[in-house]
C-alpha cells in the first residue's frame, strides 16, 4: 500500500525508486515524499495518473505544469482546484475536467464559467 510511506524514514521517502513504486499504488502517497520528489516531474506524473487529486501535494512549479494538470485532470475532474490560477482559466485543461464531470466547472476561472 502506498500509504505505508508515511510510516517510512526520511530515507525512503527520499529515495526516487521507492517513491515511484509508492504513487505507483496510490498517487496521494505523494503527500509523504519529500519536498525534492514532489518536485519531480515524473514523480508526479506518475502519482497523479494514478490518482489525479494527489495534484494537491505536488510543488507549486508542477501544479502550473499544463501536461501534469492535464493528465491530473483527466483522472480526477476535481483536481482542478489544485491547479495554477493560470491554469484553471485555460479553456482546454477546464475542458477535459468538465469532461470527467460539470461539477469541476466550479474550480475553473471565473472568465471561464
Amino acid at each position: 500500500n502506498g500509504y505505508a510511506l508515511e510510516y517510512a524514514d526520511d530515507v525512503l521517502r527520499a529515495d526516487r525508486d521507492f517513491v515511484l513504486q509508492a504513487v505507483a499504488q496510490n498517487g496521494c502517497a505523494l503527500k509523504y515524499a519529500d519536498d525534492i520528489l514532489r518536485a519531480d516531474r515524473e514523480v508526479v506524473l506518475q502519482a497523479v495518473a494514478k490518482t489525479g487529486s494527489s495534484l494537491r501535494y505536488a510543488d507549486e512549479v508542477l501544479r502550473s505544469d499544463r501536461e501534469v494538470v492535464m493528465q491530473a485532470v483527466a483522472q480526477n475532474d476535481s483536481a482542478l482546484q489544485y491547479a495554477d490560477d493560470v491554469l484553471r482559466a485555460d479553456r482546454e485543461v477546464v475542458l477535459q475536467a468538465v469532461a470527467q464531470n460539470g461539477w469541476a466547472l466550479q474550480y475553473a476561472d471565473d472568465i471561464l464559467r
